[in-house]
């Protein structure tokens, strides 16, 4: 292994959370910059054309005070940074600053954040950053909820070594492993090579290597669209994570429901019916526009690079499989809806029907005792 220095770099811990079933990002900007006095601004991929890959609705960045971490004895002033989507999603993303650093002290340095402030780490900051959040932009949040659900990725970026390197040759340069899986134990052979399988260049100077919750990113020209990116992945995972648990709880109460109303007396039957299926109809409605959203956050079309990488965490962050088990609940729930509408228009046509009958029963009695008298 050579003997390379890190002379600049940063560790980002992302913390996200859905905060809201929606967010509206104009009134952000405006409660922001009215209450705490700062600018905000529209994300957008620093060195990508927008006609290339770019935000379908761009999230707003919002800047928080610094916080003060105590990692291995040094103590470091962190920029905190918040990137807020309109499906209801905050990014919280604190940034550690590394600075001519032995390749052994800037590991020590990463695992040093994810102790503090990782997920398994006690205490930290993020609560206290939320609260900040939710208290300043509260009007801007429709339906805000208190969801346990969050996401979380540490990305490691070097920005430049003490001397020149390949991207390709990092590998056989320095130890990858122990930063992008968490461990200080030896790992087997196939499980290194699970770790570097999805690594990723476009020039010869950088490198990108995806993991479910690490990254490690070497890009000498400062740019941040393969973080923005993967922050982008984590949040449209959170998102359907969300929705999966919310069907989750809510088929039980539907089947729960259909039970009761097809107890219910003839003539209470199809307001029932009605009833119950207007709510499935609102539910699904609900869940489709901001999965929708969600999915369409990211609209890649020119860069095979950067969307090579984006597919990647999707994948990799098993996307597709939580998007694939919502849109089969969904399914479940349109299909109830579907019936329930059949079983109510069914109902009143039996109701009119039964009606009529008695409509021209009456008017036979009526004929007939009119007839006698």
């Amino acid at each position: 292994m050579a003997d390379l220095r890190v002379q600049s770099g940063v560790v980002i811990a992302l913390r996200l959370f859905d905060i809201a079933y929606s967010i509206d990002l104009k009134r952000v900007e405006d409660l922001w910059a009215k209450g705490r006095g700062r600018s905000t601004s529209r994300s957008r991929l620093s060195s990508t054309p927008p006609k290339a890959l770019t935000f379908d609705v761009p999230p707003v960045l919002i800047t928080l005070d610094h916080v003060i971490l105590e990692i291995a004895g040094t103590t470091y002033q962190a920029p905190v940074t918040a990137r807020l989507y309109d499906f209801g999603v905050v990014a919280l993303s604190i940034r550690v600053p590394a600075m001519d650093l032995s390749w052994e002290e800037y590991s020590a340095l990463c695992e040093g954040v994810d102790s503090s402030i990782g997920p398994n780490a006690p205490g930290g900051p993020w609560k206290d950053l939320l609260i900040q959040i939710k208290d300043s932009l509260i009007p801007a949040m429709t339906r805000p909820n208190d969801s346990t659900l969050e996401e979380d990725h540490l990305v490691a970026i070097v920005q430049q070594w003490d001397k020149p390197v390949v991207g390709a040759d990092l590998p056989e340069l320095i130890d990858l492993v122990p930063i992008l899986s968490g461990e200080n134990r030896p790992l087997s052979e196939k499980t290194r090579k699970d770790l570097m399988k999805q690594r990723f260049s476009y020039y010869e100077d950088d490198l990108v290597v995806v993991t479910w919750d690490r990254a490690f990113i070497y890009e000498p020209r400062t740019d941040s669209d393969v973080s923005d990116i993967l922050e982008v992945a984590n949040a449209q995972l959170l998102e359907f994570r969300y929705y999966d648990e919310l069907l989750d709880d809510e088929l039980p109460r539907m089947y729960e429901l259909v039970k009761q109303a097809r107890r219910a007396t003839n003539l209470l039957a199809p307001r029932r019916f009605a009833d119950l299926a207007r709510k499935l109809y609102t539910l699904v409605a609900e869940v489709t526009e901001l999965t929708e959203k969600a999915d369409n956050v990211l609209q890649v079309t020119e860069d095979v690079y950067l969307a090579r990488i984006y597919l990647a965490a999707l994948e990799i962050f098993r996307v597709p499989t939580i998007s694939a088990a919502v849109d089969r609940k969904l399914s479940i729930v349109r299909d109830t809806y579907s019936a329930l509408y059949s079983e109510a228009s069914g109902s009143r046509g039996e109701l009119l029907e039964v009606a009529i009958v008695v409509l021209i029963v009456i008017e036979i009695a009526i004929a007939l005792l009119r007839h006698t008298v």
